[in-house]
């Protein structure tokens, strides 16, 4: 049984307007993060037909012939991983404008289109896309997210929460996909992970890009494991490589439209000349990147510099997994001065509000932690909602105006 059963996916609701009045709707997000069982579930109280491009004969079906392909098709369809078939979106195109129905073809993908730009630009007007994450914690939990309503209103209530301590490692080490965290044991949910980008990397990077040097990319991938939340420095990426800087710029935004890496772009303001404008690097999970850092969750409870890095990923994973299944346009940063001033993640809702979220191991908070979220907020001006410092405490409490320190377990609890 997949734990996929077990736990709610928040994006259903949103998954199910899209239907309601647009023609095609694209559910993409990393191989194995739940996309097919989320459309399935949709498609049988609905009467979808099923086809998976991993069929070597639907597959072959439709490269010999899209427009036939698409035309045979029954009323309401799923194509599943149809970033196989690129030459499908002319077809399904021709054929939406020739019948407007809304939810027509219910898509899956495992490669990001929007980085594939004339993908995106085939079905502009027609198609709505859906970013489906690995699982989130308050999915693992249950419960309906309240935190990031209370970040963007800035009201944090004074109240206890129990201390995560070693429990916050394991989490982080687990990360996100259901087929692993169906495996009780943590050295087989690490082979889980090990073997997936194995895969990943055989299959669908291959399908995508003609890479002479396909095995530098796990390697590539381990590194930029051990460089998560920090500024990208393709340099030192490519310095255990005999590839130019170039190609491994390539690379990177190869593991990008797999979801295996994300660039967090920098937040730039006209009150403040001095910022860095470079993107902070983030693996797409942080179960993955612990089984290429080979790191169990004892072990990473030891390293506290890479529990670091780890939980800033973990904790921007979650707020991107909660801010996906929101109506409004929730955009994330990093803020960075020349003089190394910083915060962890800056939120933008829409061109209104804006709040600042610093991310500490530690149990304890002072004052000089919201020294990043001062400086951001006195160049946000009026917008700014909240500053908050994550931490791994109990109690959440107020620290002047509009600034609050907040247990890290609040991402999933506050409901």
């Amino acid at each position: 049984m997949s734990t996929n059963h077990l736990h709610p996916r928040f994006a259903v609701s949103a998954l199910i307007n899209a239907l309601a009045d647009t023609p095609v709707v694209l559910i993409h997000g990393p191989r194995q993060c739940g996309k097919t069982t989320l459309a399935q579930g949709i498609a049988e109280s609905r009467g979808y037909a099923y086809f998976s491009f991993d069929d070597a004969v639907a597959l072959g079906a439709a490269i010999a012939d899209p427009v036939g392909f698409v035309a045979d098709l029954p009323d309401h369809a799923i194509l599943d991983e149809v970033q196989r078939v690129p030459t499908l979106f002319t077809a399904i195109k021709a054929a939406v404008d020739r019948g407007r129905r809304p939810g027509r073809f219910l898509l899956t993908g495992s490669a990001n289109v929007l980085l594939a730009p004339k993908l995106a630009d085939s079905l502009a007007g027609r198609m709505e896309i859906l970013r489906l994450h690995p699982l989130a914690q308050c999915e693992l939990a249950g419960r309906p997210p309240g935190f990031l309503n209370a970040l963007l209103e800035g009201r944090f209530k004074a109240r206890n929460y129990g201390r995560l301590g070693k429990e916050l490692a394991a989490r982080i080490a687990a990360g996100g996909y259901p087929a692993a965290l169906a495996r009780a044991i943590p050295r087989r949910r690490a082979t889980w992970y090990r073997d997936y980008i194995e895969t990943l990397v055989q299959r669908d990077v291959r399908d995508l890009a003609r890479i002479a040097s396909l095995d530098a990319l796990p390697r590539l991938l381990a590194l930029a494991a051990g460089q998560t939340a920090r500024l990208l420095n393709v340099s030192d990426l490519a310095a255990p490589f005999q590839l130019s800087r170039p190609t491994i710029k390539d690379y990177v935004t190869l593991l990008e439209r797999v979801f295996l890496l994300e660039q967090l772009a920098p937040w730039h303001s006209n009150r403040l000349s001095r910022l860095i404008k470079t993107p902070k690097l983030h693996l797409g999970d942080t179960g993955v990147a612990c089984a290429l850092l080979g790191l169990d969750a004892e072990l990473l409870w030891l390293d506290r510099s890479t529990l670091g890095q780890l939980l800033e990923t973990f904790v921007y994973q979650e707020l991107r997994r909660q801010a996906s299944w929101r109506d409004d346009d929730i955009r994330f940063h990093h803020f960075r001065d020349k003089d190394g001033v910083e915060v962890d993640l800056v939120l933008e809702r829409g061109g209104r509000e804006l709040v600042g979220v610093e991310v500490k191991a530690a149990a304890t908070v002072m004052a000089s932690d919201f020294r990043g979220l001062r400086k951001l907020r006195e160049a946000a001006g009026k917008r700014f909602a909240a500053g908050v410092v994550l931490y791994d405490g109990e109690a959440s409490l107020g620290f002047g105006e509009g600034l609050f320190a907040v247990p890290i377990r609040a991402l999933w609890e506050l409901t």
